[in-house]
Parts: structure tokens; sequence; C-alpha cells
């Protein structure tokens, strides 16, 4: 059985020491004091302790199972949603309007965070919910929000979306599923979807599935693209729930992962659907979910890493095998801890490093698109827009590589399941897959963020690096992050100036080099935070009572990230610098 605990002094020294959240001029923030937050974390780490990480062995052993057309949760599932819901959780950051508690955003991403890591097929049902929740906020009618939002910010009904199908998963304009007008303004929705996850269940009391269809006679393509609300149940004017709608599930996915999820293929069979947004216009509205999703991915991808990290690291003090070759450690018994050997402190490095590095950077594009909807700031959305990939992508990747390193503390018994590490693993990995494949991530940064606003954006996000380093250039303990940042800044920069001056003469230039890109945009990011904390780490040791024993591990774990992980910079950048023939030059009947 595996454990996990909320790591919440790290978290709050991100938000408080690293990220100075209650200072900042976003609206709400100025409430976000230390013992708020830390309050609110202490509760969500106990209840993710007590509650939620037990279950996480029983969903992926029971798994969801079909009966006559219901999905049942695996044992314990129902009571812990309706503990969560019932202590206000889903609603940490919704509208007021609609029942919400109106914090800021950068909470909910600490509190999913903490549930991600204990129990991360469980809160998908509630993390679809508020993506589902967001796209109609924004894109709804008033009408549509008072019928559908404050039972969804509740989850007494869940929701989901509902884009891929059979034959269309990246390129939704090959979608099949059809809309057809009804003289009451509603639709008819036919087709079938599938992967769609917490699709259907017994915890709550209606589905609300946010749908992509084609109304008849639309434009061909993407652009004949529409999102629709179709309720499990319909609802009528006053709120109640009525007959069953023309939704129901075709089966539950035999999945490598999240077993605790029902991801299921939702077949739709003239069901009554609302129109969200404006016609032909679905793809704005479903976007509006899919980049909150798409940060909450990436949180789930170094919150895996975190947990498996903690059972690791747990694994290497306790289990005795051979001598530390510089002398003996452990003289009452008959070997040493695995903690004592170079490699698997090495691997455990890597671990830390990672994940704290993972928190910061996520935890400042919370506090950008916080920036971007309370404050209204331009600049802070089109950065964290030019962001949101890197984070979906380079986090999700470096997760399932962590939580596999996680795995390899273990030896052979991280291969067994009754120590729990495979299922870290196994549920890490379809973080790199949904919410848009990783290599999609990346030519999504590199065809189009980068010259996003003319390029406004990636050249603010040089300028800040160029600034930091600008600002400590002459503070000799920060030596050892400034120069690895500067080094690593001037890769990136040169593999964009790559992309630009070749990319015209032949496209694929810059896209066989974008997966490497999103990895060197990734260790800057994390080059940057690194250096952010290491900074308030040591001005934190100026003070009187300072916890030196976790402020100097932190610097130390900086300083490790800077020199063994930020050089891959260099590596990313060669690959790139050779071209797209080395990629394209094979023929494709030649593999």
């Amino acid at each position: 059985m595996t454990t996990y605990t909320a790591p919440t002094k790290d978290m709050q020294f991100v938000l408080h020491d690293t990220l100075g959240i209650a200072q900042q001029d976003v609206p709400g923030y100025a409430d976000l004091d230390r013992d708020f937050t830390g309050a609110i974390l202490e509760a969500a780490g106990q209840l993710a302790s007590e509650v939620l990480h037990p279950l996480n062995e029983v969903g992926d052993r029971e798994g969801c199972t079909l009966e006559n057309g219901v999905v049942r949760t695996p044992t314990g599932f129902k009571e812990a949603f309706d503990q969560v819901r019932e202590g206000g959780w889903t609603a940490l950051d919704a509208d007021e309007a609609y029942g919400g508690q109106g914090l800021p955003y950068i909470m909910g991403t600490a509190v999913g965070e903490i549930m991600s890591a204990a129990n991360m097929a469980f809160n998908m049902y509630q993390g679809l919910t508020h993506g589902a929740y967001s796209a109609i906020h924004v894109h709804g009618t008033d009408a549509q929000k008072e019928k559908w939002l404050p039972k969804m910010v509740s989850c007494e009904w869940t929701g989901t979306m509902n884009l891929t199908e059979p034959h269309a998963g990246t390129d939704l304009g090959m979608m099949r599923t059809k809309a057809d007008p009804q003289p009451d303004g509603s639709y008819k929705i036919t087709g079938q979807k599938i992967f769609i996850s917490a699709g259907d269940h017994d915890m709550s009391e209606n589905v609300v599935h946010l749908v992509l269809a084609k109304i008849k006679d639309g434009p061909e393509g993407i652009k004949g693209v529409s999102l629709f609300i179709v309720p499990k149940f319909l609802v009528d004017d006053d709120g109640n729930v009525g007959a069953r709608n023309g939704v129901s599930v075709g089966k539950i996915e035999e999945k490598m992962g999240i077993h605790g999820n029902s991801t299921c293929v939702m077949n739709y069979d003239e069901a009554t659907g609302y129109l969200l947004g404006q016609e032909h216009k679905g793809m704005r509205a479903m976007f509006t979910m899919m980049n909150e999703a798409r940060l909450g991915v990436g949180l789930q991808g170094y919150a895996q890493a975190e947990v498996a990290y903690q059972n690791a690291l747990a694994y290497a003090l306790d289990r005795l095998q051979g001598r530390d070759v510089t002398g003996v450690k452990n003289p009452d018994g008959p070997a040493d801890p695995l903690i004592v050997h170079p490699d698997i402190r090495r691997n455990l490095m890597d671990q830390k490093s990672f994940v704290e590095g993972a928190r910061a950077f996520t935890f400042w594009g919370a506090t950008m698109i916080d920036r971007a909807h309370r404050a209204e700031d331009k600049d802070a959305d089109g950065l964290i827009s030019l962001l949101t990939p890197v984070i979906k992508g380079f986090l999700t990747d470096k997760g399932y590589e962590m939580a596999s390193n996680a795995q390899q503390v273990y030896g052979g018994h991280g291969y067994i399941e009754e120590w729990g590490m495979s299922q870290f693993v196994r549920d890490a990995r379809i973080a790199m897959i949904y919410e848009g494949a990783n290599g999609v991530q990346a030519l999504d940064l590199v065809g189009r963020k980068l010259a996003q606003d003319g390029g406004k954006h990636v050249m603010a996000f040089f300028e800040m690096v160029k600034s930091f380093c600008k600002e400590h250039a002459e503070d000799e303990a920060m030596a050892g992050f400034v120069g690895p940042l500067k080094e690593a800044s001037k890769d990136l920069q040169a593999a964009g100036m790559y992309f630009m001056q070749e990319g015209m003469k032949n496209p694929n230039a810059a896209l066989s080099g974008s997966y490497d890109f999103m990895h060197m945009m990734g260790h800057v990011c994390l080059g940057l935070m690194w250096s952010k904390m290491a900074k308030a780490a040591m001005d934190g040791l100026k003070e009187e009572g300072a916890d030196r024993d976790f402020l100097e591990a932190k610097i130390a774990t900086g300083r490790y990230y800077m020199q063994r992980q930020l050089p891959a910079t260099k590596m990313h950048l060669g690959r790139i610098q050779t071209g797209p023939e080395v990629i394209m030059g094979l023929d494709a009947t030649a593999f």
C-alpha cells in the first residue's frame, strides 16, 4: 500500500516566497495570506491522504463496470465524492453567482495537485466538470448558465467533453456526429464519441455532456463544427431532472491505467441538445475548456511524479542493500539503506528537482490565468497561451519519466503490483496522450504560438529571462543559477532563429524540431523557476527563525537542476540544427 502526504510546506513556499501572491495586484489575491492558504491546503491534504489515496489502489484493482446501461464506480468512490462535494471542494474557484466560493484559479490549481496526486482517476470526475462549467460560463446565455451551472458547481451534476470519434482524433474536421435543428430551437444529436472520460457513472444525479457536432448543411471541415449541451437526463425550465435523453454508453474502454475513471464510448441517437455559443464556432467554445484542461493535465503529470517520488524516497531510506563504498553508514545492520548509493541519489534528485520546478512553473501559469481573467491583462493571456503547450507537453513527458524512475528505485519490487508503483506509471502515461498528444502540443507551440501576435509573447518571455539574469548578475551567490539560465536561454533563442531562417524555405525544418524545442523551452522555464526559488530561499535564510534545513535543501536541489538537467538544451539545439533531412529522408515505403 502506497502513501501520500500533501507537500504543503513546498506549496506555501512557491505561493508566498517565490510568487508573492498576496502582494500581487490581481483582484482577490490580497485575501490569500499565508494563514488562509495554509488552512485550505492542510484541509485538502488531510482529505487526500485519509480518504482519496486509500481508494487509489481500490479504483485501479476494481475499475468501473457497466450494468444495465449504468456505469458503477469502484467501492468507496461515491461516498468519497459526496464528501468532496459536501466539503465545497468542487466549488472552490467557481463563480459565487452560481454557488461557487469565488477563490482565484491559483487555489483551485494547488488543491487540484493534491487531489490528483492522491487519486488521479477519482479527481478527473470533478476536473472534467470544472472544464465543462468554464465553457458554459464563458459562452453560455444567461438562461443556460442559470439552468446548468449551479448543479455543476456543486457536482450534483457532472460534466464531460466529447470530441473524439473512431475515425477522427486530432483532425476534428473529419467528425460525422450530426446536429439537426428542431422547431423549438433545440437540436437532435446523432453520432458516436469515444474516449470520453467520466462519460457516465453513479456518483451524480445527471451528466452534462458538451458535444462537438456538425449542423446540417453547415460549412465543410472544422469550420462547420458547433458545440452542444447534451444532458444524460433532460431538465425542465424549473431545473427538475426528467426523462432519459437519447444518450447511452456503448462500452467502457479497457485501459492501461486510470481504471477508476469511466472512459466511455458514448452513443447519441437523436439526443436533444442545445447550442452553446455560436453556430459553427464550436472549437472556440471548446478551447475554453481544452486550454484549462491542458494545464490540468500538465499538473497531473508532475502530481503522479510527486506521489511516486514520495514512496520511492521512503523505500530508499528503509530498504537495506549493500554498503556505502566510502564507509559503513549502518553498522548495526546487515547493509546500508539504498539512499547511500550515488545512483539512487541521482535518481531521486532527478525526481525531486523536476517535481519542485514543475510545481512552481504550473503555479506561475495559474497566476497568469488569474491575471488574464480577473485583471483583463492581455499580455498575461498571451504569455499563458504560449506556455500552455509547454506545461502540458513537457511536464507530462517528464512526469511519466520520473514516475518510471521512482519505480526503478524499488528494483524488482517496483514491477510487482502489491507495491503500487506500477499504477503511478500506468496512470501517468495517459497524460502524454489526451487533451492533444504531446507531438501536437509541440506543433502548436512552434507552428502557432511562437508567431502569435507577431512573436510578441515569446519575445516577452526572452526579455523576462534576460531581465532576471541582468538583475542578479552581480550577486555572487546567484552565479550558479544566472549563468546556466543565460546559456540555456541563448540555446532556445538560437533554435528560434534557426526556425525563422530555415522554416520559410522548408516548413519541415521547424516542424521536425518542434518536439525538441518544446523540451528546450520546458527546461528554460524550470531553470527560470529554480532561479527565482533559489533567490527566495537565499533571502529567507537571512530572516530570523528561518527553516534553514528546508531552505538550504531548496538551494541545493536547484543547483542540481541547473547543473545536471538544464544543459539538455544544448542536446536539443544540436538535434534541431541537423535539419529535417535526417528525419524525412527515409521513404515511407522503406520503414
